[in-house]
């Protein structure tokens, strides 16, 4: 019995080791997990806080919004020369340059506080 104590012992002492190991390597991850999204919802926070009395939100509005009422116009009272201006319009956005598209989008897209945007931009590609 003395020769079975002497291999088990230290093959029980090494595995119970390992599983310590193991489980304090699943804390650590767990805690830095927890850590980034702590990070991240301060962050939105203090992104919140700071653009409490900014009008960029309501200025981004009214400028997407726009073209929804000259269409609105233009069907509500006949006038197909307001659909032409804003076809026009639309295809003079899309004629300029990429990095004014993507600047432009970063900039409406954080007014608005979305997240993101890079996966959004890849998804236009």
């Amino acid at each position: 019995m003395n020769i079975f104590s002497a291999v088990i012992g230290p093959v029980t002492n090494l595995a119970g080791t390992w599983m310590k190991n193991k489980h304090e390597q699943g804390q650590a991850k767990h805690q830095a997990k927890m850590q980034v999204i702590q990070n991240d919802a301060d962050w939105e926070s203090k992104m919140a806080a700071a653009t409490d009395n900014s009008l960029k939100d309501e200025f981004w509005t009214v400028v997407l919004a726009f073209p929804i009422f000259m269409v609105a116009y233009a069907v509500a009272f006949d006038d197909p020369a307001v659909l032409e201006r804003v076809h026009a319009g639309f295809d003079a956005l899309g004629e300029l340059p990429d990095y004014f598209q993507m600047l432009l989008f970063i900039c409406i897209s954080s007014s608005f506080g979305l997240k993101g945007a890079d996966k959004l931009m890849k998804l236009r590609k």
